[in-house]
């Protein structure tokens, strides 16, 4: 008898990101932001991330999804047995245009037998966002070359 292969862990909806789940499944990306010291911020949370402000009076902002590359790392060994199938994959960072950083995945990159073309991809590429279906309450955003 084959097992199934171990699903990657999913994100648990909760209430304060509840609308970000929702926007994400019909494929728009919104994140929180600051009226007090006018930022944006990820990940979805009623209060500023910001040290410095700490503010309570924070909304919701439509994001452009386009962004750079700020950070990234090729992942040869995946970290749990839901992983290891998708392997290489790229983790990223992207700093969207509204100025709040997300962890996500870069994909649509060559990879030339299981190693990346160095000038595939690097920090301050241009990349937009997109949703994968991952199931009927989770669309995860990812990233691609813009």
């Amino acid at each position: 008898m084959t097992q199934a292969a171990p699903q990657i862990p999913l994100p648990a909806p909760q209430p304060e990101s509840d609308f970000y789940w929702e926007k994400c499944k019909a494929g728009e990306l919104w994140l929180r932001h600051c009226k007090a010291c006018n930022r944006a911020y990820f990940y979805p949370r009623d209060i500023c991330p910001f040290p410095e402000c700490f503010s309570r009076d924070t909304d919701w902002i439509q994001s452009s999804g386009r962004g750079t590359l700020h950070t990234f790392a090729i992942v040869h060994r995946g970290p749990t047995p839901a992983f290891r199938d998708k392997v290489p994959y790229i983790a990223a960072v992207v700093e969207l245009e509204e100025g709040a950083r997300i962890p996500s995945w870069l994909v649509g990159i060559e990879f030339g037998e299981g190693e990346i073309r160095p000038d595939a991809v690097q920090c301050g590429m241009a990349v937009e966002v997109f949703f994968e279906e991952i199931d009927e309450n989770i669309s995860l955003p990812m990233f691609r070359a813009a």
